[in-house]
């Protein structure tokens, strides 16, 4: 009876033994990603804040600007890629909105981001856009991928179009959760113009050509991410913009067209630290939870049936020996 029930404790055991790995490297992969059709609002201020009167040119000091960011789900485009490429697709219309402190528009950039639903790399298909023009991601945006890892990241700049290193800084205490802090530094850079501006009667895209006027932008981009989901718990930037030279302004060399440090609203940073939390235990169940627990079990169910095993034996031998026959 001992040698059946070690039987039964050692093949327990190589299951869940087996199953430790095959449910964090191959169960978890598959089944982490992200939904198509999430929908995200943040709002974010700078407080107070330099910004250029396109009535006047003229730069002035104002209370506040707000930036309102939409990420929206587009679930007919992520299944229509889908079938093309084979590959699980996330496709985020994205819209940020900037407006002055009387509410009214100062400029909107429309991009689309097209990613894997796993890992958060990139896909290139027709569609791919910032501000209506085709572009090419070579890096992550506005997520890390699930259990980011703490080295630097290719991060896309949607003012230059083009991605550059975010430097992983360390591991910080935000709001009760360890995250990781990355940090970005683009230098000055000439940027296209909006195509939506606050400017009646002037074309964005010939704006540069017809007044010899160009714009300059640099930022420092800062983000804390939970490593379990990737999510960025908090985000802030030191940004600058300026627009330099041409007959636009009037013989002046630069004027800053906006310049301030742009954080998260408390109230956005409160409702997405929540969130995260929420989350993050179905991603902690499915890496470390689940199969350190298998592991263990399974490293427990092998002691005892070795135990077992060694408990029958001598019986076994005894038995052996009453039936042995007599010498001759």
């Amino acid at each position: 009876m001992r040698r059946r029930a070690s039987l039964v404790l050692l093949a327990l055991a190589v299951f869940f033994a087996a199953l430790s790995p095959l449910l964090r490297w191959y169960a978890f992969p598959r089944l982490a990603k992200v939904p198509p059709g999430q929908y995200q609002e943040v709002v974010m201020e700078a407080k107070p804040a330099t910004l250029l009167d396109y009535s006047t040119l003229r730069a002035e000091r104002v209370e506040r600007l707000t930036i309102v960011q939409t990420l929206k789900g587009n679930v007919e485009e992520s299944e229509k890629i889908e079938r093309g490429t084979g590959r699980d697709v996330v496709v985020w219309d994205s819209l940020s909105h900037v407006q002055g402190p009387d509410g009214a528009m100062v400029s909107q950039i429309p991009e689309r981001y097209i990613f894997d639903a796993h890992s958060q790399a990139p896909v290139h298909a027709p569609g791919e856009t910032v501000d209506g023009t085709p572009v090419r991601r070579d890096g992550i945006q506005f997520k890390w991928p699930f259990l980011t890892e703490r080295r630097d990241y290719s991060y896309f700049d949607a003012q230059t179009r083009t991605a550059a290193p975010i430097h992983y800084r360390g591991v910080r205490a935000f709001r009760g959760l360890d995250v990781y802090y990355f940090e970005q530094t683009i230098p000055w850079t000439k940027v296209p113009f909006p195509k939506k501006m606050p400017i009646p009667g002037i074309d964005a895209s010939t704006l540069e050509k017809t007044t010899g006027t160009t714009r300059w932008y640099t930022t420092r981009r800062m983000f804390w991410v939970d490593p379990a989901t990737g999510a960025p718990v908090n985000g802030e930037e030191i940004h600058r913009e300026e627009l330099r030279g041409g007959t636009l302004l009037g013989g002046r060399d630069r004027v800053t067209a906006f310049a301030g440090h742009v954080k998260m609203r408390p109230d956005y940073v409160d409702h997405t630290v929540e969130l995260v939390k929420s989350q993050r235990p179905l991603i902690l169940l499915l890496t470390s939870w689940l199969p350190r627990t298998f592991l263990a079990l399974g490293g427990g169910l092998l002691a005892l049936s070795l135990l077992l095993e060694a408990r029958a034996r001598p019986r076994t031998l005894a038995a052996g020996a009453e039936t042995a026959p007599a010498p001759l």
